[in-house]
């Protein structure tokens, strides 16, 4: 995509910029320069659109110029984005930006933090992480050949070389550990021991689990505390070292309750551990708490998801990782 195209995409991109601000993203001047400077349609150069017939294939080098500006419309949209599908099934996709704007400024990244991200993706979040910090001090991790390696490519066409590495996100990068901080851009059934193991004493971690986002910070390599944000988050599951939760036997609950996103929420924080109508029974009890009111506890005893305080009388254990 040659040069005459430049001022429309950066045109495009300080449009998003300015909706993500208007939202109330981006408070942190750091993030908005991040995200004002990197291109993302470098990291898109197609993704697959949702239509009646299924999904079309949209590319910046669509030889149709209203389906390159579709494609263009779309990647500088406040939208997520389904960059990789395999037998019908969405496998890696470009996350919504303001979802990943208040990610990056819930993880609190200091000056000299070294931050792996488990889940390459594209790489968009990871040249983000790039701008913010230097290329030395990023990791990111993917079980996918083929997604490390196009992310890398994506990576270096947008000027950013951070670690790309090959392997099983739930076991970590420990050649690059010590890590300050560790977000995970795919969902978890819970947080691995060996993220802890990899981490500085007074890290963060923060990773979507239970269609939500949990903030950790990590106290040693046995214990970290935290509670959720309040922001609902949905992404593809982590492949590999993780352990995959059985079909949960819904009958019986009302339609009004599995329609409700919370109640939905916290099906899946207590899945194994909470029969379904125990859940509900909890749920009306304390009229219907808000992500926000749970956390997660990790010590040497195991990991547990509880209800406005870790020793209270609303405490189960997650599910553990393999």
């Amino acid at each position: 995509m040659g040069t005459p195209h430049v001022e429309m995409y950066a045109g495009a991109r300080a449009a998003l910029v300015r909706e993500l601000a208007a939202a109330g993203a981006l408070g942190d001047p750091a993030w908005r320069a991040a995200f004002t400077e990197v291109p993302r349609h470098l990291f898109v150069p197609y993704y697959f659109a949702a239509g009646p017939r299924g999904y079309q294939r949209l590319w910046g080098e669509d030889p149709d110029p209203q389906r390159r500006e579709r494609w263009l419309r779309g990647v500088y949209s406040d939208t997520p984005l389904a960059t990789r599908m395999s037998g019908g099934e969405l496998v890696s996709s470009s996350s919504q930006p303001s979802l990943m704007a208040g990610m990056l400024e819930e993880l609190d990244v200091r000056d000299g933090n070294a931050v792996l991200e488990i889940g390459a993706g594209t790489g968009y979040n990871a040249a983000l992480l790039c701008h913010r910090l230097g290329d030395e001090r990023v990791t990111t991790v993917d079980l996918d050949p083929e997604i490390t390696e196009s992310a890398r490519r994506h990576l270096e066409a947008a000027g950013y070389r951070p670690a790309v590495v090959t392997g099983d996100g739930a076991l970590g990068c420990p050649a690059r550990a010590p890590f300050d901080r560790i977000v995970a851009t795919c969902a978890l059934p819970s947080v691995p021991r060996a993220w802890l193991a990899q981490c500085r004493p007074g890290a963060r971690i923060l990773a979507p689990l239970a269609t939500g986002l949990i903030a950790l910070d990590v106290r040693d390599t046995s214990h970290a505390e935290g509670h959720f944000l309040h922001t609902p988050a949905y992404f593809v599951p982590l492949r590999g070292g993780t352990a995959e939760p059985a079909p949960r036997q819904l009958g019986g609950l009302p339609r009004r309750a599995l329609e409700n996103d919370l109640f939905r929420f916290l099906l899946a924080l207590t899945a194994g551990s909470l029969d379904p109508h125990e859940a509900l029974t909890l749920w009306h009890r304390e009229k219907r708490p808000p992500r926000e009111r749970f956390g997660v506890t990790i010590s040497e005893e195991g990991e547990w998801a509880w209800l406005d305080d870790p020793q209270g009388p609303y405490a189960w254990p997650l599910r553990a990782a393999a």
